[in-house]
């Protein structure tokens, strides 16, 4: 799952929006470093993508990928789910998906403790170019991993991901509808249990 998703579980489960965007940005324990919501939001966003990425369902999609790129293919299936839930997002919630990223901003926003750097640079980016909105466009997400390629030379391959995408487009999509609901309900589950008081 990437950023839009992220933040729509975190609101299902009610944790924390920032916390579980800055899951991507803060290694090791982060006990002690942030307010307890905050972890628990880093937690519930370890637990989505490590859920994610052994579910059974996920990983049968990972074998539609060439050996030479299958290693991008998590990169790839994240950010086209998150394309799936913007195209079907009144399915998942009441609000009009452009207002839910107000909320989310304003949110994100509004919060005090010190981040690391990366996680300010991109967030700045993602709200100034309404990265969360374009989403809904599988061009926007064709492109966005055709930029991600361009970072280093070990990240080429990441573009010839895009061909798979499309040429599974509905097989995906349907495979998105299965599976969310059970990351929602697995998620909540997961927050229940381990939030702290």
């Amino acid at each position: 799952m990437n950023f839009l998703a992220h933040l729509h579980i975190a609101e299902y489960c009610q944790s924390d929006l920032a916390g579980n965007l800055l899951g991507d940005f803060v290694k090791g324990n982060p006990e002690g470093k942030y307010p307890n919501h905050v972890v628990d939001g880093i937690r519930l966003h370890r637990f989505v993508d490590s859920y994610t990425d052994t579910h059974p369902l996920i990983l049968q999609q990972k074998s539609l990928f060439d050996p030479q790129i299958k290693r991008f293919s998590p990169i790839a299936l994240d950010m086209f789910w998150d394309h799936c839930l913007a195209c079907e997002w009144g399915e998942f919630h009441h609000l009009r998906l452009v207002d839910f990223v107000e909320k989310c901003h304003s949110f994100c926003d509004s919060q005090s403790y010190e981040v690391p750097d990366h996680y300010r640079t991109t967030m700045n980016a993602m709200w100034r170019g309404e990265w969360l909105l374009s989403y809904q466009d599988i061009n926007s997400t064709l492109y966005a991993l055709e930029r991600m390629s361009h970072r280093s030379p070990r990240m080429g391959p990441l573009n010839d991901c895009g061909d798979v995408l499309v040429a599974h487009y509905e097989e995906l999509r349907a495979v998105f509808l299965q599976f969310y609901p059970d990351i929602l309900n697995n998620s909540k589950r997961f927050i229940d249990k381990h939030q702290q008081p």
